[in-house]
């Protein structure tokens, strides 16, 4: 049993919390409302008549509280259905993330498992770069939680008036270090990135640039967005 993760997980997770907030939201406004199901034989999750492929990343048992990788299912261990979750676990062993690499995680021991499952998918959709997560009641007492794997669902872009909003509610998500977030989004968008007096500095797609200050409690204290032609 766990109670929190470790502070390797966390960085990770941070470093995507900006741009992966974002792209929760693109993945979002790209599934029409509607009753769903799943196929695991074809991978294909269907939803209000749209159709993408996925692949099984986790199970999480509500009752007892556990988490289990795709790759460590026994029904599904070397399907091709859970490629991606091998993925997960070979950037774990990479990157010396226990969280990706145990089999089965017993989350009992947090104040809020269902939040800490959120987690470990949210991370692993950064960690393996997938257009979202979705996590999908299963049973009574258990969820699914799936990546998209498919070329058609849309990577978020960028929005610079939208900017402001996304960095500083991706900062909030985890906060521990609202600057990671905000690099990692830069880094996400292969942005070119300087420090200033004050913070960080990008030069955005369409030749405008943002710069975020933060105070001397490393939270984000202003952003400046500007836009060519503005």
């Amino acid at each position: 049993m766990i109670n929190e993760f470790s502070d390797a997980f966390l960085q990770e997770a941070e470093r995507h919390s900006a741009w992966g907030a974002a792209q929760l939201e693109a993945l979002n406004t790209t599934l029409p409302d509607g009753p769903w199901d799943v196929d695991l034989d074809t991978a294909v999750y269907r939803q209000g008549g749209r159709e993408i492929r996925v692949a099984v990343l986790a199970t999480y048992d509500l009752s007892e509280r556990t988490w289990m990788w795709g790759w460590a299912n026994p029904g599904l261990r070397g399907a091709p259905v859970v490629a991606a979750a091998e993925r997960v676990r070979d950037f774990g062993r990479a990157h010396g993330l226990g969280e990706f690499t145990e089999e089965v995680l017993d989350l009992s021991g947090f104040a809020d498992p269902r939040r800490a499952a959120e987690m470990l998918a949210f991370t692993a959709m950064g960690a393996t770069g997938a257009p979202g997560y979705l996590g999908l009641e299963a049973g009574p007492d258990s969820r699914v939680y799936l990546l998209p794997d498919d070329p058609r669902v849309p990577p978020a872009g960028i929005d610079p008036v939208a900017l402001p909003r996304i960095l500083t509610s991706g900062a909030a998500l985890i906060g521990r270090s609202p600057r990671l977030a905000v690099s990692g989004y830069f880094d996400h968008f292969q942005l070119a990135q300087r420090p200033t007096e004050t913070g960080i500095g990008a030069d955005l797609p369409d030749g405008g640039t943002v710069e975020v200050d933060f105070d001397g409690s490393g939270r984000i204290a202003s952003i400046r967005v500007r836009q060519v032609g503005r």
